[in-house]
């Protein structure tokens, strides 16, 4: 409840600073229309809730809020721009729980392939990033687990400030890792009180989550979770050194990837607060079956803890070498480097088939998990994490996690609520967006098409309704297109 309460009163007060606000000269660039007031006649709604899809739906936007929902007859205001979208659908503007304004893939290998120290470099995205994001219909996204926090925060306060395009954003903190990790740019903890120190610094810094890494050990993560929570904030985790039952055991919030990846509670002879290899975690998970007894209890534990678990299915995907490369239009993003970088990878990848067929059978698993998790009451968030071998781009990804949660066995609709409502309701402001409903924030995505029944039509993203402006995705795309793993 405390940590709810902080969440909206932190809103109510960004909502009010908002509407005192004018967009700058480079924010209106992106919009369509300078009009105030809207009304979507004829629409197709999916509201984020799960049900079906409400046809020729007419709906009021006005001072950033939805007004009023009916069908035809609803009254409208006079000074209203109309816009007749017959054939689209609105959706809620998508709430990214697994997003990151960082790109992985560029080389810095030796000649030989190997990791010359210090190790594995990211770049910051500050530029192109925000803007994918909101063109692909993200209007909410949490960066989960941050390389450059003071970066993440600026961008979030200039975004707040109408000074550029992009989403709401909850910023973690930097990244709480173990000692020895391949990534340099992320904090290596050597104890409880570093752990609790480096938490309440970045609190006090106006982060607004915090995520943990694969070495941290279970007393420092125990030290970081009472720590966020003192702070009213929640703490997720990437976990591999510390198992899935015991984060749960030290109140952890929310767990990155689902476990079929990443629990090692059942890897043999594992050591405590030691991370295995993938290969044997995989391993492990493949003598599982999600009906077993040992994964029904796991999702006992989590349900009953209230443990949120964090769909991350396009990242694994990206390893599965048996399906397709980055479509063109994803292709065109990159920068050159970071294209070659990922053929690079990708063309790696490809000399071990092995590996490719164990990662689909992986995650075909995780996909049963995630059915199973849910179906318990579970409540299952999204995001692509657009990381691994540079596959994943940001919003692309995004929307690519939608098709991906319908082919584990989710409905659309339910996909789409997994998407929004529920990231919402995890953050603790399902009264304020994450669904289309009136009294809420304008946060809408409108599809050319019915995702209801092709869910690829969620690539068909016309406009984006964000506090009530409609963005031009298009004119997003086209001003970052070439950049991605650069700016």
């Amino acid at each position: 409840m405390k940590i709810a309460l902080r969440l909206l009163l932190l809103l109510l007060a960004f909502s009010a600073e908002l509407s005192a606000q004018t967009p700058s000269t480079e924010l209106r660039k992106f919009l369509l229309f300078e009009d105030a007031a809207f009304v979507l006649k004829h629409v197709r709604v999916i509201d984020g809730n799960g049900g079906a899809a409400q046809e020729d739906r007419t709906i009021v936007l006005k001072n950033g809020k939805i007004e009023a929902m009916g069908g035809a007859t609803l009254a409208t205001p006079a000074d209203a721009k109309v816009l007749d979208l017959s054939g689209r659908t609105v959706l809620p503007g998508l709430v990214g729980m697994h997003n990151h304004l960082m790109y992985t893939a560029s080389i810095n290998l030796d000649e030989d392939d190997k990791l010359p120290p210090p190790g594995f470099l990211v770049t910051e995205l500050a530029f192109s990033a925000p803007r994918l994001y909101l063109a692909a219909g993200v209007t909410t996204m949490r960066t989960t687990g941050s390389i450059e926090p003071y970066t993440d925060l600026n961008i979030r306060r200039l975004i707040d400030e109408m000074k550029m395009p992009g989403p709401h954003i909850d910023v973690s903190g930097p990244y709480l890792e173990g000692a020895d990790s391949i990534f340099p740019q992320m904090a290596w903890l050597s104890g409880e009180e570093q752990a609790r120190k480096t938490v309440a610094f970045w609190a006090g810094e106006g982060v607004t989550s915090i995520k943990a890494y694969m070495k941290i050990s279970a007393a420092e993560l125990g030290a970081a979770i009472a720590e966020a929570h003192r702070h009213g904030l929640k703490l997720t985790g990437h976990l591999c050194a510390v198992d899935f039952r015991r984060a749960i055991a030290l109140g952890i919030d929310n767990l990155e990837h689902g476990p079929v990846f990443t629990d090692s509670e059942f890897v043999p002879e594992r050591k405590p607060d030691s991370c295995p290899s993938s290969k044997d975690i995989l391993a492990s998970w493949e003598q599982l079956e999600i009906a077993s007894p040992q994964v029904q209890a796991l999702i006992q534990d989590l349900v009953q803890h209230r443990v949120a678990i964090t769909s991350t299915l396009p990242v694994f995907e990206s390893f599965v070498t048996t399906r397709p490369l980055l479509s063109q239009r994803q292709s065109e993003m990159l920068a050159a480097e970071s294209l070659r970088s990922y053929l690079h990878a990708r063309a790696s990848a490809a000399t071990n088939p092995a590996r490719a067929i164990a990662y689909e059978a992986a995650m075909q698993k995780e996909m049963a998990f995630e059915r199973a998790f849910v179906a318990a009451g579970g409540l299952l968030l999204a995001g692509p994490d657009p990381t691994g071998i540079g596959g994943v781009l940001p919003g692309f990804g995004d929307q690519r996690g939608l098709q991906l949660l319908v082919e584990a066995g989710f409905s659309p609709a339910e996909a789409i609520q997994i998407a929004s409502a529920n990231g919402a309701r995890y953050m603790g402001q399902s009264a304020v967006f994450g669904s289309v409903e009136a009294g809420k924030r304008a946060d809408l995505v409108i599809i050319k098409g019915d995702p209801g029944r092709n869910i690829k039509d969620v690539e068909n993203v016309e406009i984006v309704f964000k506090d009530g402006r409609a963005y031009d995705p298009a004119k997003l795309i086209a001003s970052v297109r070439g950049m991605v793993g650069i700016r």
